[in-house]
């Protein structure tokens, strides 16, 4: 018997990415309906139970068409790990391919989506302890006018590092330099060292872009359904749950904006306009990260068919089979281009 191909071997990945509001969610929904499939999450604010408006959660009515996976794992005030969503994640997509189905990864968090596809360096434990001790470092320093103290701290001893983080990405240094402290080793050589060698996985990786103008207009339209949706609501209920605006998860886009609203100390038409902006600047950081990513294959949403064609032909010929029993014939779409 001849030994299975790397194709046959690997177990298969759809990754649904692409910059906030440009339709991850509806069409990983059709996708997952289309192939016989199952979503799992890959959105860092997702992950939280009660944070349901402003992450753009799908809805239960969606979730309950298809299977969803690592949805409301954690309260607010819980830390969740890249490294901790990968094996839950990893776990989940092992139980959906034991039941012959496909996995669709969907969501904008490029990190979570390559801890899950490639794995993660190991470091060894966090170290809260050290961690803070950094942070409180550098909060004194930029109060004393010196905010690159950290980050030249780096550029000493891990230059190659420090080339490739900005001094204002203090989360990022700061974690260079608890892997220098932890394992003595600067964090460029061990990141090298992995070189994100652990694919278990077959990947179709597709980014959806609907464009500047039109990304501009959904993130307009989706901030103002937010709002119209209860977002207030939803801060205002977290904050009795006793989840203070200092947690990492209430300080992100729309829960950090609506928090002054909360306290009485903006108004509503100030934190839409701030929101909105701030959501623009994070989509544009987001298409950065997927340019860099070179299997990534580009699609217009509003062209669903040329997706839906592009899956089949990835997963053939499983889903040319199941195309043609239900269709009578396999959709014809031009290949879309790689970035």
């Amino acid at each position: 018997m001849k030994p299975a191909s790397p194709r046959s071997s690997r177990p298969p990945v759809v990754v649904v990415t692409g910059p906030t509001a440009s339709g991850k969610s509806a069409l990983a929904l059709r996708l997952a309906r289309h192939f016989d499939g199952e979503i799992v999450n890959a959105d860092s604010m997702q992950v939280f139970r009660y944070m349901d408006i402003g992450t753009a959660k799908p809805s239960p009515a969606d979730r309950a068409l298809v299977p969803h996976h690592l949805f409301d794992v954690v309260d607010p005030d819980e830390v969740y790990s890249a490294g901790r969503y990968a094996q839950d994640a990893r776990a989940a997509a092992a139980r959906i391919h034991e039941r012959g189905r496909v996995v669709f990864l969907t969501g904008g968090t490029g990190l979570y989506i390559r801890a899950f596809l490639e794995g993660l360096v190991e470091t060894g434990a966090a170290d809260r302890i050290l961690r803070e001790r950094l942070e409180a470092e550098q909060k004194r320093a930029a109060a004393e006018g010196d905010p690159a103290r950290l980050h030249r701290r780096l550029a000493e001893f891990d230059p190659d590092a420090a080339d490739r983080i900005h001094p204002n990405d203090v989360r990022r240094t700061v974690r260079a330099l608890e892997i220098l402290q932890q394992s003595g080793r600067p964090a460029s050589s061990v990141q090298a060292s992995h070189a994100f060698t652990d694919r278990p996985f077959r990947v179709l990786h597709l980014a959806l872009d609907p464009g500047r103008e039109a990304l501009a207009f959904r993130i307009d339209r989706r901030c103002d359904a937010m709002i119209e949706a209860g977002l207030l609501r939803e801060v205002r209920a977290l904050r009795e749950r006793g989840y203070g605006p200092e947690l990492r998860p209430m300080q992100a886009i729309g829960y950090r904006h609506i928090q002054p609203v909360v306290d009485g100390s903006d108004t509503l038409v100030n934190a839409l306009a701030a929101m909105k902006v701030d959501t623009r600047r994070f989509a544009r950081r987001q298409r950065t990260w997927l340019r860099a990513v070179p299997e990534a294959i580009w699609l217009d949403p509003s062209d669903p068919d040329a997706v839906v064609a592009e899956v089949e032909r990835f997963l053939e010929p499983r889903a040319s089979t199941a195309s043609a029993a239900r269709d009578g014939a396999a959709p014809d779409s031009k290949r879309a281009s790689r970035a």
